[in-house]
């Protein structure tokens, strides 16, 4: 048997420690996991009421064509049920895309850091990774767009980004979109839209209205809360749509996920309390980084990336003995840091504590 020469150099995605796993490795009863960026408030309590009641007729399949979710979120978002794309969280809209418009000889345009997945997706398809570095944890867009040629297919632009959690400004991104080339699609990922509280932030979906090669991806894993059923969407262009159904795998988002979104849009109180409560907690955080002289960016997602006077892995294998897992930026390309998902009030507070004794620490080597 012979797979593709390329995943001969590839590595499978890695998720973070579980927590089962760290409470057995340490002995501890209690941990908090702050490394992948879920919500630590939960999902709305609209979907828990009602979740044993979706949990039937699991013999059949579920509905493909997604009908009802879809009509929700383009009544929602604003747009026509044609502009939509789902799939089984939005990095698989991200696996579809790559699916259909990368192959060898093409080539696509990154930053890096970024979300892995554009780059893993690219790969496989034989396609050119064109990876141009983060500036003080911004995309250098001029260098992303000097990239640009005749065999690129695709301009991924992350905003927020992960993992550094800054957004990209409305006439910045208006300027990107005006100079990128009608060949290639502009995918932007707004898996962190929810948290966005920037006055300056750009109107992705206004925006679908004047350019046919922007896409917008948007998920209902992060601030929803639904990360454990996978649902996300893309928004296009009616034609790009129309091109990428093919890739599209025909069930793949569940008749659960597609039932729990529904309730989850309509429980928009939900969302405001965790922003709210997002928002309260990440200033506390940055508060404490002030004090203690860590540099971070001036996020706006769900979590912080803070810069540290010792390795990311030192903090992280620090911070497990205190029943907390977060994710070092070492494996992130961010040498000296981590990247803290803001969780509930009290286990902020308790890991601020802890890290101000690691801190204390290091001052003292």
């Amino acid at each position: 048997m012979k797979a593709k020469d390329i995943l001969k150099n590839m590595k499978p995605y890695k998720p973070g420690k579980g927590i089962e796993e760290v409470k057995k490795e340490f002995g501890l009863d209690r941990i908090v996991k702050l490394a992948s960026n879920e919500n630590p408030f939960g999902f709305s309590p609209v979907v828990e009421k009602e979740l044993p009641k979706l949990i039937s007729n699991l013999e059949i399949y579920p509905d493909g064509y997604g009908a009802e979710i879809r009509k929700k979120v383009a009544r929602f978002i604003g747009v026509e049920e044609n502009q939509l794309i789902f799939g089984n969280g939005s990095d698989e809209v991200v696996q579809i895309i790559c699916r259909t418009f990368l192959e060898p000889g093409a080539n696509t345009v990154m930053a890096t850091p970024t979300f892995p997945q554009y780059r893993h997706n690219a790969l496989i398809e034989g396609a050119e990774v064109r990876e141009v570095p983060l500036v003080d944890g911004h995309h250098d867009l001029e260098g992303m767009l000097q990239n640009i040629d005749e065999q690129t297919r695709v301009l991924w632009i992350c905003t927020p980004n992960n993992p550094t959690g800054v957004h990209i400004d409305l006439t910045t991104l208006q300027s990107v979109l005006e100079r990128t080339p009608d060949h290639v699609l502009v995918v932007i990922d707004e898996a962190y839209y929810e948290y966005l509280e920037a006055d300056d932030a750009f109107d992705s979906i206004e925006a679908l209205n004047r350019y046919p090669n922007l896409m917008v991806l948007r998920t209902f894993s992060k601030a929803y809360g639904l990360a454990g059923l996978r649902i996300g969407y893309g928004v296009g262009h009616p034609e790009v749509i129309q091109i990428l159904e093919p890739s599209r795998e025909p069930f793949n988002t569940s008749t659960v996920a597609q039932a729990a979104a529904l309730l989850a849009l309509d429980d928009q109180k939900f969302i405001e309390e965790t922003v709210d409560e997002n928002r309260k907690n990440k200033k506390a955080l940055m508060q404490f980084c002030d004090d203690h002289g860590l540099k971070y960016f001036d996020t706006q997602a769900n979590f912080l990336l803070i810069h540290l006077p010792c390795s990311g892995d030192e903090m992280f294998e620090y911070l497990l003995t205190k029943g907390f897992i977060v994710r070092s930026g070492e494996a992130l390309g961010l040498p000296n840091t981590i990247r803290l998902t803001i969780g509930k009030k009290e286990d902020m507070q308790e890991i601020q504590e802890a890290m101000k004794q690691k801190l204390a620490s290091v001052d003292e080597q």
